[in-house]
């Protein structure tokens, strides 16, 4: 693939745009991947031990329960965005005991 240009002839090289967006799968963004794979990995566990211990039933309960709990806390955080951070709110004083 080669564009002429008077007596020059320029490569053109496809380029890939996706470069600027945050890694994506299943909806999940970024580090929320993570999140949701310990979710569904603690889940999975949480049932095996339960169910081991209490029964299918209960074991049921409690992987609906944490992958709930799980999901509702990925798509809450995911919502403020990738880059959230702790926000402290009030007044700060910063007081300075050396003096230059």
């Amino acid at each position: 693939m080669t564009k002429e240009s008077g007596n020059h002839q320029y490569v053109n090289y496809p380029m890939f745009k996706g470069l600027q967006k945050p890694l994506e799968f299943m909806g999940f963004q970024g580090r929320y991947i993570t999140w949701a794979a310990a979710t569904v990995g603690g889940g999975i566990l949480s049932f095996i031990i339960v169910y081991c211990i209490l029964g299918f039933v209960a074991g049921l309960i409690v992987l609906a329960v944490t992958l709930c709990i799980g999901a509702a806390l990925i798509f809450f955080k995911q919502r403020k965005g990738l880059h959230t951070k702790k926000e402290e709110h009030g007044i700060f004083i910063y007081a300075h005991t050396h003096k230059l």
